[in-house]
């Protein structure tokens, strides 16, 4: 199933020939072979008839790619659906396919089914079937940015990224490698990273590993921000750190005035993103940092460090698949709040005193003149005392 989904997948082009009978009826899966292109209803029409040829029962299903969350809502209508997918069973177990998408790694166990809402097969049930909603238990993107900071004056400080997509959004980034050169992504990459720390440098072209079968595509990306760089305009002295690929900028924000039915949130999702800054002279702290947990969405904060380390790392997932009309103001303020929990700037440059010097303390030091004046009373007064006592025994004794 899995070789006749990506046959088809990646060997057809998707060109669309809507026009006239072509907006409704598919073209013969030997035309569509012979062409090397077809629609979505070409390419669905020609997976369905290989995997019956290969003894899979499979049918084609009609879906909505934007309302099809809301299809079971609407009354039947041709202009319900303007997308066609696959049905497939093996044994038990039911399989959605989209036959345009492109690259799509996996196997049977784990292949990132898609999600529409609802589909209409045409040729078993009669009726809307629900499609499944995939339930993450893990982040399907994970971003590990390490700085290191200058050991010695001159030296410059070197950033290393660690990206691993998974699941839907690893078939999305094969197929978004696949359309670019290595130079256009480093390009992409490197611009990224010179907004946030101007004068920044590729070390070297990024570095990608991709795990078909497994669906996991590996990104390493290395940089290095010359000395000059790094105290330009007091660059270090305000050194921003922020999560980025969290999702929450694509989060729908729609107006609340007369809003009576609910916002979809989308398929769910769950990214990962840890910031690691190394080499520092003082201990750095997030205690700032709040967790914004609502029944529909989380992001959780957490941060470590040593006399020399700092890290911070953020997990944010949606855990509902849309917001009820009721809460959507609390919502949009919840969805602001986000942008101020992701980006923080910190003076790495500040270093902590010795420690043999100690920070004055007023109260402390009060207590010590007043020890000091005990002390130095014994310290007199004693021997004087003993003095008076000895002269005063020699008088009575002469």
């Amino acid at each position: 199933m899995v070789e006749a989904m990506r046959l088809v997948q990646d060997q057809i082009r998707y060109v669309s020939l809507s026009m006239g009978a072509g907006s409704y009826v598919p073209r013969d899966p030997a035309t569509v072979i012979l062409s090397g292109f077809g629609d979505c209803k070409d390419k669905a029409l020609l997976l369905v008839s290989s995997l019956v040829r290969l003894g899979i029962a499979a049918e084609v299903a009609l879906a909505d790619l934007d309302e099809g969350r809301a299809l079971d809502q609407h009354l039947p209508a041709l202009r319900d659906f303007d997308h066609a997918i696959v049905k497939a069973r093996i044994g038990a177990k039911t399989y959605w396919l989209d036959a345009t998408n492109y690259l799509q790694g996996g196997g049977a166990h784990n292949l990132a089914q898609p999600d529409y809402g609802f589909a209409l097969p045409l040729s078993s049930t009669g009726g809307l079937e629900k499609m499944p909603s995939p339930v993450l238990t893990s982040p399907s993107i994970q971003i590990a940015e390490e700085f290191d900071f200058p050991r010695r004056p001159g030296d410059p400080l070197v950033l290393t990224v660690f990206s691993t997509y998974e699941d839907a959004d690893a078939d999305w980034m094969r197929g978004n490698f696949a359309s670019r050169s290595l130079s256009e992504v480093s390009d992409a990459y490197l611009k990224y990273y010179n907004k946030q720390y101007p004068g920044i440098q590729t070390i070297a072209k990024p570095e990608i590993v991709d795990r078909r079968d497994g669906n996991i595509v590996s990104v390493k990306e290395s940089y290095r921000l010359p000395a000059e760089a790094l105290t330009a305009n007091d660059l270090a002295k305000n050194f921003p750190i922020r999560a980025a690929d969290l999702g929450n900028n694509s989060l729908p924000t729609p107006t609340i005035v007369d809003r009576t039915g609910p916002v979809s949130l989308g398929p769910q999702f769950y990214r990962r993103h840890k910031v690691t800054v190394r080499n520092l002279k003082a201990r750095f702290s997030g205690e700032s940092m709040k967790n914004v947990v609502t029944p529909y969405l989380s992001l959780k904060a957490s941060w470590s460090n040593t006399p020399t380390e700092f890290q911070v790392e953020w997990n944010f997932q949606t855990l509902a698949t849309e917001v009820p009309a009721k809460a959507i103001a609390d919502y949009l303020k919840i969805v602001d709040d986000l942008a101020d929990q992701v980006r923080w700037q910190y003076d790495f440059t500040y270093e902590e005193p010795p420690a043999d010097v100690q920070l004055s303390d007023p109260a402390k030091e009060q207590r010590q003149t007043v020890a000091s004046m005990l002390l130095l009373s014994l310290l007199v007064g004693v021997p004087l005392f003993i003095a008076y006592r000895r002269g005063k025994r020699r008088a009575f004794g002469s």
